[in-house]
Order: structure tokens, then sequence, then C-alpha cells
């Protein structure tokens, strides 16, 4: 009892919202369409299907701002940096996918991602102030306190379902980001994302619109909860999520699921290898297909079989072909149906279709996988399982899928990493997994943060860390066991994993950004001339600018990397940078080995060629 009177207003909407709920768009009144419901003429300007939503322009302007960001190498995070092909980018998804759009376009197999689901608690970023402009979005996203962490208060705001623009808003969030996601994938690239009822049916919508309706490969659904939800307040128990999947193009498929091979056997020692028993029953009728209605007979023993109602499903002239090639199986009773012979050696593929239920694990194993982890604590809520995600990246992934890369942007708790690291040392295979995660200031009362763990970021790489040493350690007691033995191939096996990681951070430019437009007087343009004298900024670390170099010339984070005198090749001789002096062999050094790119520090190369 809060001593007002009854709010008029709210009291008629709410009477509207119970006999019109059509009406009612986020909260607020579409008058055009309780105009159409109340039967009136009205006319809908630029009627199409197509989804629309409050800010969508605005979203729009957020993905095509460019970025001047980069990113740096952070060693001492890291493990086993110099030999690993493994990424964690530490920083906000949207600026790292544009960072990434010049050295990335088009290299990423799979994308997996588990977004906010916009349960109405759940704090995420999103262009909510549609006035402001990028650098004032930038500040506001970049305010960190005073140990250098982003704030919850800069950095998200809290997406509530009493929000005017509640879906809205989830839809600002998730475009640009997806919009950029889909330039990074191959042409047989497929992406999957998780998420619930709360949004399932605008994300098929906006995917439609970004991937096309054309590329949709299936909703799967994930039957997440294994005992029934007995707090329901409506009755029902939601016991499953949804996993969506695009494909790039239509080259995009996933692969299936593995065939039964144990259904073949070769118990008659045929030449031609292990083979199955086949029905050969048609699906016709002798209307539809009178030319495979007829009686079979055995050659050999003249016996009449029957036609099935259905008919056969090859024509004569096919059957006596098979027959000839000793592919029919003639039961010895007449009774009986004839087989055919299908040998493993014609199968085109050893996989099937790949069921769109699935059942297999349960959330619960995630959140004692992580408990596992970090001995018993509880520093993340409702984790997803491993082996589900295993199960995604394998379809996601191609059978061969040496140095595929595998890329999260809203890795949390990393356990997209863990599949990967798991997988590949299941599988004696090399995928390479990007993982991105903002530094997300965790909750100062929870466990984690009273554990020393001040963001989410870090908490995921001491997760990798953590699954790394456990393999290792399980590699090591495989070679005692089989110490001495010549099965086990130590320095084989260590090929075949690869057990690290390189960290890079979200930073500003090492370069001093030209702002041309600010110039009032010639005054003011010879300032910015003398200033731009040396282009970086000051206090940039070289190797820092080495990256920023490399990501904006269209080089992976995983190039090769020679410090050979005072240049830098990379990836043989197809760039080389050169960021403090040159002698006079450098510069016939580089001559000789005719790159394709060359990039040099003008100033200390005039400076020491002129000496």
């Amino acid at each position: 009892m809060d001593g007002r009177s009854i709010d008029i207003k709210q009291m008629q909407f709410e009477k509207l919202k119970e006999h019109f709920p059509e009406v009612i768009n986020e909260g607020k009144i579409d008058w055009e369409k309780l105009k159409a419901t109340l039967g009136e003429d009205i006319y809908f300007s630029n009627e199409r299907y197509v989804l629309n939503w409050a800010g969508k322009s605005e979203a729009f302007k957020v993905l095509q701002s460019p970025t001047t960001a980069t990113l740096a190498p952070v060693k001492e995070e890291s493990v086993n940096f110099n030999n690993t092909g493994h990424i964690f980018i530490e920083g906000e998804n949207l600026e790292v996918l544009k960072v990434l759009q010049k050295s990335y376009y088009g290299k990423v197999k799979m994308i997996y991602i588990d977004p906010p689901y916009n349960t109405g608690n759940d704090h995420f970023i999103y262009p909510d102030r549609f006035s402001e402009s990028k650098g004032d979005y930038l500040k506001r996203v970049g305010e960190k306190d005073e140990e250098g962490y982003l704030t919850r208060e800069g950095m998200y705001r809290k997406n509530s379902r009493d929000s005017g623009h509640y879906h809205s808003n989830w839809l600002n969030m998730m475009y640009p980001r997806l919009f950029l996601a889909r330039n990074l994938l191959k042409d047989d690239g497929v992406i999957f994302i998780s998420i619930d009822d709360n949004e399932v049916h605008n994300l098929r919508l906006l995917m439609n619109e970004i991937f096309g309706e054309e590329n949709f490969v299936a909703q799967f659904i994930w039957k997440r909860r294994q005992n029934v939800d007995s707090r329901s307040k409506n009755g029902a128990s939601v016991d499953h999520e949804y996993l969506i999947c695009y494909r790039k193009t239509e080259n995009g498929v996933i692969r299936g699921a593995e065939k039964d091979l144990n259904k073949y056997s070769n118990p008659d020692n045929d030449p031609r290898g292990d083979w199955m028993s086949a029905d050969m029953t048609g699906l016709a009728t002798k209307d539809q297909r009178p030319n495979l209605h007829y009686d079979l007979i055995n050659p050999k023993t003249g016996k009449t079989y029957k036609c099935p109602p259905t008919g056969w499903r090859y024509e004569p002239q096919r059957m006596k072909e098979l027959i000839t090639n000793k592919e029919i199986i003639f039961p010895r009773n007449s009774d009986g149906r004839p087989r055919r012979k299908k040998f493993q050696k014609d199968l085109e593929s050893e996989f099937t279709g790949f069921s769109t239920v699935l059942q297999t694990v349960f959330n619960t194993q995630g959140t004692r996988e992580v408990r596992t982890i970090f001995e018993e604590k509880e520093f993340f809520d409702f984790p997803k399982p491993k082996d589900l995600i295993k199960l995604i990246v394998q379809q996601g992934t191609s059978s061969n899928p040496e140095n595929e890369i595998v890329l999260d942007f809203f890795t949390g708790s990393g356990t997209t990493a863990h599949a990967v690291l798991e997988l590949n040392k299941e599988e004696s295979t090399n995928r390479r997994y990007v993982c991105v995660q903002l530094p997300e200031e965790c909750d100062t009362k929870g466990e984690a943060y009273l554990a020393g763990y001040k963001n989410i970021a870090d908490l995921a790489k001491e997760r990798i860390r953590r699954v790394i040493r456990n393999i290792e350690n399980e590699r090591e007691a495989e070679k005692k066991e089989k110490a001495g033995k010549l099965a086990f191939d130590d320095e084989n096996e260590s090929a075949q994993v690869d057990l690290g990681f390189k960290v890079f951070k979200l930073q500003p430019s090492n370069f001093k950004i030209w702002r041309g437009s600010q110039f009032e007087n010639g005054e003011q343009l010879a300032k910015q001339l003398e200033a731009f004298t040396d282009p970086t900024k000051e206090g940039s670390e070289e190797e820092n600018i080495l990256y920023e170099l490399l990501l904006k010339s269209g080089f992976d984070l995983n190039s090769k990397i020679e410090h050979k005198g005072d240049v830098y090749l990379i990836n043989g001789n197809e760039m080389i940078v050169a960021l403090t002096k040159m002698s006079e062999a450098d510069v016939k050094e580089i001559i000789s080995l005719k790159p394709d790119k060359s990039v040099l520090h003008w100033i200390n190369c005039l400076h020491e060629m002129t000496n």
C-alpha cells in the first residue's frame, strides 16, 4: 500500500492489453495495429515482410563505424605462446570482431556462441542512447575502476522487461555482432547459437535477414534438464533450450551422425569385402510405377518370389544386373523376400543424418565440470557442459579438421576452449580456437571474486590453464604406464596435441590518429604535422606495434614471425617489417628477399641511412 490513488491511465492500458494483446508491442500501444483491429480503414506504409525494431538504423551505424583499436600480446598470461595456434582475446566483442575483419575474413570454419538470453535480468552492451556519438559510446563502454577493470555501470545496461525497448535492445546488441561474424566464416562455414524461448523467434528472423532464409540448417532442441521443474508457476516444466544453426553459403553442411558399421560383415568371404543385407522393396503402387511391379525368379533354383504390394526398388534390367553380379540374396523359402548385398566400400559417406533432438548430456554436468576444475568452488551459473559443445564442434568442423578455426565471441566460462582441447586429444586432430571474452567484473560478493578472480576473462583463462595441466598429467600417466613399450611414441603424440594458448588484449591503437576535420587555421595544422613527425604514440612497445601492423595488413595472429637482425620476417618473405634502425646490410637483405609487402618506420630508417 503506497498511499496513492488508482492510476486511471495504467488501469485503462491493462484493460486494453487484456482484450487486445496484439496491439501491445514492447509495453507500448501500436496505434496502427489498434486502428486495424477496430476495423478502421488504414494503410500500412511500405508493406513487406521484414523484421523491424526501435533503433535498427542505429545498430547499422554502430556496425559501420570503423575502429582503430588493436590487439596486444600478453605473454605472461599465455601458455606456450610461441608454439600454439589457440587464441584467447580479452576485450569487448564488437570491437574485437571489427579488429579481426581484415586478418580473419573468410577463415573461420565454425562459430559457436552462447549469448545473453534476454531473460529480463541479464546485463549486456547495447546502444541505448541513440543520440550519443561513436566517441561517447566508446568512452562509456571503456569506463574502468581504479584497478583498471571495466565497470558494470559503464559497460553494461540491465535489460529489464519493464523497458520500453526490451526486445529491441537485445536485437540492437546482436545484429552488428552477427553481421560481422558472418564475414569471418568460410564459404562452407556454419554458426551455432544457443538460445531459449525468450528470443528464439526474433533470432530466427534476425538470422534470416543476415544469413538468408535459404541458409537455415536446423533448429536443434537440447534437453538440458534431467528432472522436471517442480517450481513452475504455470504448470509447464521447460526442460529444453535451442541451438540455431545457419551456414554462410549452400556449401556449408554439418558432418552428420556416424553410421553403424557394425552391421557390416563378410560371412561368405566375398572378395568385395564387408556387406550388409538391405531391403529392396519400393514405395510406389502399381498404378504409380507399373515397371517396378513384377515377380522375381531365382535363376539357379527357378523359385518365384511374388512382388511386394509397393513393388521393387529396381526396374527389371537393373535387377538383372544385380543378380548377375551376385548382389541379390535369395531366401531358401519362396515365402521370404529377396534382399540386396550392400557393400561397405560403396558407401558415399560414413555419416548419416544428425538428429535435431539432443538429449545426450544435461546442464548439471557443466556445473559439475567447473566445480571439479576449481576445487568445488561455485564460480559460474549454469555453464554449458563440454560434451554438448564437443558434439557441436564435431558437427561444425570437417572430418579432417587440421587447423580449422572455431570461434566463440561470448566465451563465458571457457567451455568451447575446453571442448576443442579434449576433442583434439581424443581424435589426434588440430582444430584451433579463437575465444573472445569481455573482462566483465565478477560479483564482489561471489566466490570467484573472494578467491581472487576480478573478472570473467581471468576465470576463463584459468580454466583453460587447468584443463591443459590435466591433459598433460594424463599424458604423463600414460607415459609411465607404457614405459618401455614401442607402442608409445611420445614425440609423435606431442606433435598431435596443441597444449597452449596466446592471450591478446584489446587496446587503443599504437599510432596517433589524424584528426583532419578539427583544423580551424594553418597554425593548428602545423602543430598537428609536427606532432606526427613520429606517428607512434609515446610509450608504445615494439611488439605491440608489430602485431597491430600484422592485423591491419591482413595477417592473422598465428603468422610466423622471425626476428632477423633489425627486421621482422612475416611468413617467410610475405612481409618485412622494420621498426627501428636499418643498416645497409638490412636493406640489401630486404631487396634480396623480394617481399610482397614491406613496412618501415621511415623516421628511424631515414636517420640511419643518412648517417
